[in-house]
């Protein structure tokens, strides 16, 4: 058995294949949820990757041996495994390496109502049980079934918005030969969108550019094909199609907390006074906004277990990170690019403008992106950039250091996953933001 605490992240299963993630691992992870996710039954979704219908397959023979049913919904994004996972009430397991390169998998667990599995929830104790073997003998195995989903989720994500009240729109789209390439065309059918489609085949070598739209050299063929053929917007997503961008009518990328703002601002109008989070890396036009419409705003660490978990106790209707995750309470908590993409053009439409004009009014700051630097002492870098701006603002260490001064906040955190040390910095105007990112910078640099 290969050691799993080198797969284990904080909040997935995720290595190579097959040094480091096999069928073997895949069937002993199967056993181990089995006993700790305590269900009669687990739904398994799969995505493009080669490996994937192998290491699935192992999993859900591993389930099986430990006397729980495994129901299988074959192809699918990893937010079409946790719909099934609410609507069916049983916990689920979705097999993706996300935007990861080809060579890698790995494995989204939740709970029962797509309730999220992360290290201090449930995922520790799989990992251990998983590596030592030492599991109850069940008495017969469980039993295996077929279930396709794809129609049901799809009139779920379309129960979003009113489809007879969409105007028009084309719409270019870049699956990125991910998932969205299977669930796109079966959400977007009865909607009034021309769609021009890129790279809607599965294919898991993923052989035009990697399926991570948050690297702008991603979003290069999507900002062509909407300038080509003149098209409202264009949406890219990831490897398994839980996170959406979006690039306005010129090409232009919009940044995800303006996407947040819009979306806040639209279900606030129809949940009047209601609670929206946002993490601390979303520009403060977030809150700004969610309270200008009359609503209360949460902020969150980064993280979709802390997400869901702070949704459950605010009760909030909506949630969204800067990396492109977009949560909902009537989606059982969990994020969903397309319910996000779906509500984004409803708000276009309803606008009667174009793309750029509707995220004008948000986009009254400038930030830095996020920058990622290699730190193997993190919490030495961390501790001589708050002493240095000690005195010139406010610090909260509710996820790494947050500072805010007057005009300019920044955030440096660490990875949950690898020796870096992550920095988002955002400000009234570049001069400041880069003044800002810089002294950071050398701070964190310094030997």
């Amino acid at each position: 058995m290969h050691d799993l605490s080198a797969i284990v992240k904080a909040y997935d299963i995720r290595g190579v294949v097959p040094d480091e993630l096999d069928a073997e691992v895949a069937r002993a992870v199967g056993r181990a949820a089995a006993v700790e996710l305590a269900g009669p039954e687990i739904v398994v979704g799969r995505d493009m990757r080669p490996s994937s219908p192998e290491l699935a397959g192992a999993f859900m023979a591993g389930v099986r041996e430990q006397g729980v049913d495994t129901v299988d919904t074959g192809l699918a994004s990893t937010d079409l495994v946790y719909f099934a996972s609410g609507r069916l009430g049983m916990p689920g397991a979705m097999f993706t390496a996300s935007h990861n390169p080809p060579e890698y998998n790995g494995i989204k667990l939740c709970r029962a109502g797509a309730e999220p599995v992360s290290l201090d929830s449930g995922l520790a104790e799989i990992r251990d049980r998983a590596q030592s073997g030492d599991l109850p003998v069940a008495g017969s195995p469980g039993g295996h079934h077929e279930r396709d989903m794809l129609a049901d989720y799809a009139e779920h994500v379309r129960s979003f918005v009113d489809a007879r009240a969409m105007r028009p729109l084309t719409v270019a789209v870049d699956a990125g030969n991910g998932m969205a390439g299977h669930v796109v065309p079966a959400v977007f059918e009865g909607l009034p969108l021309d769609v021009v489609p890129l790279y809607f085949e599965l294919d898991g070598s993923f052989p035009n550019h990697p399926a991570n739209p948050i690297e702008p050299e991603n979003l290069r063929d999507l900002q062509a094909a909407v300038r080509a053929h003149a098209c409202d917007v264009g949406l890219a997503f990831d490897g398994d199609a839980d996170r959406m961008f979006c690039v306005d009518e010129e090409g232009r990328p919009v940044s995800p907390s303006l996407v947040t703002a819009v979306i806040a601002e639209t279900l606030l109008r129809r949940n009047p006074g209601a609670t929206v989070l946002y993490n601390l890396i979303t520009s403060r036009v977030v809150p700004e906004t969610v309270e200008a419409a009359g609503g209360q705003a949460v902020r969150t660490r980064v993280g979709h277990s802390f997400i869901k978990a702070r949704m459950a106790d605010t009760g909030a209707v909506f949630a969204g990170e800067h990396s492109g995750h977009y949560y909902f309470k009537d989606n059982f908590r969990a994020d969903s690019g397309l319910i996000a993409a779906v509500l984004l053009l409803e708000a276009l439409g309803a606008s009667g403008g174009t793309l750029s004009k509707v995220v004008a009014p948000y986009d009254r700051y400038t930030a830095s992106g996020e920058i990622n630097r290699r730190v193997d002492d993190q919490r030495g870098a961390l501790r001589r950039v708050a002493e240095a701006f000690t005195g010139q603002g406010q610090q909260d260490f509710a996820d790494g250091l947050t500072h805010t001064g007057d005009g300019w906040w920044f955030n440096l955190r660490p990875s949950n996953t690898e020796p870096l040390l992550r920095l988002n910095v955002e400000a009234d105007d570049t001069g400041t933001m880069e003044s800002v990112r810089d002294r950071v910078l050398a701070l964190v640099e310094e030997a």
